[in-house]
């Protein structure tokens, strides 16, 4: 990619902007960095996400080979899953938003509010908004 057109319509570079512009994917992936974990320990580490959610998002990071699932026999089944090693590459880059996320979350927040945006009060950066 040697130009910003380039950069733009590069179906690799959307590709990857479509991973993390998913609302969960990226909470998942973060939620998943110390290693393999079960569903419903997962759900709980991440809260506010509801089983069907979190299910639909490990099948598409298992789908995009960011996540393993693992069954283990047993009565009863146990599975869990856990980053890839291409997951792991993400976790940089998923650290990076959400640190420009901290530092200029109520900037942001603060724009929406001045423009009376009709869903700024319930808008993703609303949950850990503190006044």
């Amino acid at each position: 990619m040697t130009s910003d057109q380039g950069f733009l319509a590069d179906c690799r570079a959307r590709l990857a902007f479509d991973l993390l512009a998913h609302t969960w994917n990226a909470v998942v992936l973060w939620a998943l960095r110390e290693g393999p974990v079960r569903h419903g320990e997962l759900r709980g580490r991440i809260g506010g996400i509801s089983q069907k959610v979190l299910t639909e998002t490990l099948r598409r990071l298992e789908f995009n080979g960011l996540v393993d699932r693992r069954a283990h026999g047993g009565a009863p089944p146990r599975v869990e899953y856990e980053l890839t090693a291409l997951g792991r590459t993400l976790l940089p880059a998923i650290d990076a938003v959400g640190a420009w996320a901290f530092e200029h979350g109520d900037d942001v927040l603060a724009a929406q509010d001045r423009h009376g945006h009709p869903h700024a009060a319930t808008s993703p950066g609303r949950c850990r908004r503190h006044r």
